[in-house]
């Protein structure tokens, strides 16, 4: 059976949710599936299961989807933003330390065999590896050095799936020109070309239809209307797209959006929380309209804090006035001192943080990566951990402030009723696993009966 590769026509063209629902799909039809992306660029992280790595988000919750233990395999590179051009590496989920847009480009041919490895391995074990690719595959410039799409789709031979995102706009120009751009082995291996996010009157599109496929000689496999779906975000620009029901809503809730936010999936059971209206906040103002703020993970401690100061908000989240849930980076911040004697993140050995907490954090060489089950605020969670900075406590609590290392904290039903039920004894909460499953499972229903997936599991078999 051929492996799949899913190219976007564009960015954030829905190619994660599409490979996560196809591999829940295939899944459901008795093939033995993994989902794959070589080189993932995202702060949004979750640690495996077998070897305790980091992947990124999509791959991780694809695989949780249908049950498989998640390993670094699934995503054997992941660069996530340091700024001004600079990325910390990793690599089959161990940190291999910072690198540049150049260097990681000069060094391409080194990581050409490290996703080789990792493809290989799930090829063994996996009857179809369902590869997500990266922005554009046909991007000239850069095709040789293109990992998550070119490379793969040629190296192993994979089918693949365009995906176009109509709400963009140009799809017709878009669909064309990626298919056209393809070098000429892999366009014979195009199965065919999937229309998503439409909006309006499905029928208004069958002429579009038409001429992809009569003119273009493009298969269309479906035609897929717009549905939110709040999990699985890959990115901060995914995030933003959220869709939310306010109308019982009790409380407000604010995430300060630091320029590096990182593990933003940690708010997604409240995106789908119908007591909670979850707003994401860049200024003091908007502070006053929230019940609780969230001061999320950083991927750049420092740097978000200074942002911070200058954005004027460190009188409010210094005040223990503040109701305050302070997570991974955060939680840092909210020691009296951030150490950084070996340069981790700054030249700066010694950073003051908002001295809501007594004591220091000290940034380490070596990152922390586990998860398990945790005793936090005297309940036991499940949740994970990645961070440099060390302190006596994963967690601590003061006056209107909970902070932790961990992540996931809002996953568990006991521990968001603990915080909210204290803000609004009214607040009754939802069993989160539950909403999670059902989810997934109408979510894939909606694709099934706008794809034909039967001509995607023919080519597969061809």
């Amino acid at each position: 059976m051929h492996s799949l590769s899913i190219f976007g026509t564009s960015s954030d063209a829905g190619k994660s949710t599409l490979s996560f629902a196809i591999t829940y799909l295939l899944h459901k039809r008795g093939i033995k599936v993994a989902p794959f992306k070589a080189q993932n660029v995202s702060n949004n992280s979750q640690v495996t299961d077998l070897d305790s790595g980091e992947i990124a988000i999509p791959q991780f919750f694809a695989a949780e989807a249908i049950g498989l233990k998640t390993r670094s395999a699934f995503n054997p590179i992941l660069l996530k933003s340091g700024g001004k051009s600079r990325a910390h590496m990793i690599v089959n989920g161990k940190s291999v330390g910072n690198t540049d847009v150049w260097e990681y480009y000069r060094n391409i041919k080194k990581l050409q065999p490290i996703v080789k490895t990792a493809f290989t391995s799930l090829q063994s074990e996996f009857e179809c590896i369902v590869a997500e690719g990266a922005g554009s595959p046909v991007e000239l410039n850069l095709m040789s050095k293109d990992l998550s799409n070119i490379y793969v789709a040629d190296e192993f031979n994979t089918k693949i799936i365009l995906v176009a995102d109509i709400q963009r706009g140009g799809v017709f120009a878009s669909i064309y020109g990626v298919y056209n751009l393809l070098p000429n082995k892999l366009c014979k291996n195009v199965i065919g070309v999937v229309i998503n996010k439409f909006q309006g009157d499905m029928s208004l599109f069958d002429e579009g239809v038409k001429i992809i496929q009569n003119e273009f000689k493009i298969p269309v496999l479906g035609v897929v209307p717009f549905k939110p779906f709040n999990l699985g975000f890959e990115d901060s620009q995914s995030l933003m797209n959220y869709s939310q029901d306010t109308r019982n809503a009790i409380i407000t809730v604010g995430v300060i959006k630091l320029p590096h936010i990182s593990n933003f999936t940690d708010f997604e059971p409240l995106v789908v929380d119908e007591e909670i209206e979850l707003r994401f906040i860049t200024s003091v103002s908007e502070m006053s309209s929230c019940d609780l703020i969230i001061l999320p993970g950083s991927k750049r401690v420092i740097d978000d804090l200074s942002w911070l100061r200058e954005r004027g908000f460190e009188k409010k989240l210094s005040s223990k006035k503040t109701l305050v849930v302070a997570i991974c980076g955060g939680y840092e911040m909210m020691f009296e001192q951030i150490l950084d004697d070996e340069k981790v993140e700054s030249e700066f050995k010694v950073v003051t943080g908002f001295g809501r907490l007594k004591g220091a954090v000290t940034f380490a060489q070596e990152k922390i990566v586990k998860k398990g089950s945790y005793n936090i605020f005297g309940m036991m969670v499940d949740g994970y951990e990645i961070h440099n900075g060390i302190t006596k406590k994963r967690c601590k609590e003061a006056k209107n402030l909970y902070g932790t290392f961990i992540h996931g904290l809002f996953d568990n039903d006991v521990m968001r009723e603990y915080i909210f039920k204290q803000i609004n004894e009214n607040y009754k909460g939802y069993n989160f696993k539950e909403y999670k499953k059902n989810a997934i499972a109408e979510f894939s229903q909606h694709i099934d009966k706008h794809i034909d997936m039967q001509v995607v599991i023919d080519a597969l078999n061809d």
